[in-house]
């Protein structure tokens, strides 16, 4: 708990973030688990991934803007990104947060920068996956998931299993037939609204994950987590439910070893590709979201 504490107080803070995303040590880090700072750093991963049968969401990296400009920026970087995605043909969709887009100072600007980029992704064609920031975020963030549906329907919203209430929003988004990625969380949420062992994450994760099985619209799982995959997967045979109806997603970089093994059973991967200068907050957030995961990317920094 408090390694966790510490990794997310380290995640916000802006001058530690400037100095490692300028070190010569970090971007070792960032070779391996960031697919680069630029958006043909991306692409290249993207059409390697693809090439031995993965699918992709990439994500131009930001978070937090605070100026019209910023919103601009994104949106710009973001059209840039569909079209790539659509000359080359790249089995991808791309993945944002609303933070970045402005939603802390003008829901206004948000929602129509945003819906730009929505309706460029359907004309690709493909998807935005919207992700799920701190509790502060929720509501403002499915209110746009739903919006966005209703106008364009390709997008999929994301709930985390950490956080309580996420049970009665996972069901509001299946019944709307809103596609969802399931994660467990990687903010720090008082006990109040969040589960906060591993064990009642766990649980939840399972819980929302059969409910997603049963009566969700190609839903995807987004873990490392070896028990909960083998559980999903159980759940799934024996519910009879194909593996086309469903995705796993995994962080780029982290469990190569897994992704053969997902390919070899015939199963369906999407790697979460982030790239982009502002990598350092989503970096540590990765970390804290389950402290563990510090030794799996020390480890994994030895694998090929």
């Amino acid at each position: 708990m408090l390694l966790r504490t510490a990794l997310l107080f380290l995640s916000r803070n802006r001058t530690l973030r400037r100095w490692v995303e300028t070190s010569a040590l970090a971007r070792r880090l960032t070779g391996r688990f960031i697919a680069g700072l630029h958006l043909e750093d991306a692409i290249a991963v993207c059409r390697r991934l693809n090439g031995v049968g993965l699918l992709v969401t990439l994500d131009c990296l930001g978070e937090e803007v605070t100026s019209v400009a910023e919103v601009e920026a994104a949106s710009k970087a973001y059209h840039a990104l569909l079209d790539s995605i659509e000359r080359l043909g790249l089995r991808s969709t791309v993945s944002l947060k609303l933070s970045q887009f402005g939603l802390g100072f003008s829901e206004r600007l948000c929602y129509d920068s945003v819906e730009s980029v929505v309706r460029r992704a359907a004309s690709v064609p493909t998807s935005v996956e919207v992700d799920m920031e701190s509790l502060g975020y929720v509501d403002r963030t499915l209110a746009l998931v739903v919006r966005m549906h209703e106008a364009h329907g390709n997008v999929r919203g994301v709930i985390q299993a950490y956080l309580k209430r996420s049970y009665d929003d996972l069901a509001m988004l299946c019944e709307r037939g809103i596609p969802v990625r399931l994660c467990k969380g990687a903010y720090r949420e008082p006990a109040s609204v969040a589960y906060q062992t591993r064990a009642e994450i766990r649980g939840n994760f399972l819980r929302l994950a059969r409910i997603l099985l049963d009566r969700g619209v190609y839903p995807g799982f987004a873990t490392h987590d070896e028990f909960l995959i083998r559980r999903i997967r159980e759940y799934a045979r024996e519910a009879g439910i194909p593996a086309s109806r469903y995705e796993f997603q995994m962080l780029y970089g982290v469990r190569r070893d897994l992704e053969r093994s997902f390919l070899e059973d015939g199963l369906r991967l999407r790697l979460y590709v982030p790239y982009g200068e502002a990598w350092y907050p989503y970096f540590m957030r990765r970390l804290a979201e389950h402290p563990a995961n510090l030794l799996l990317l020390l480890k994994n920094l030895f694998r090929r």
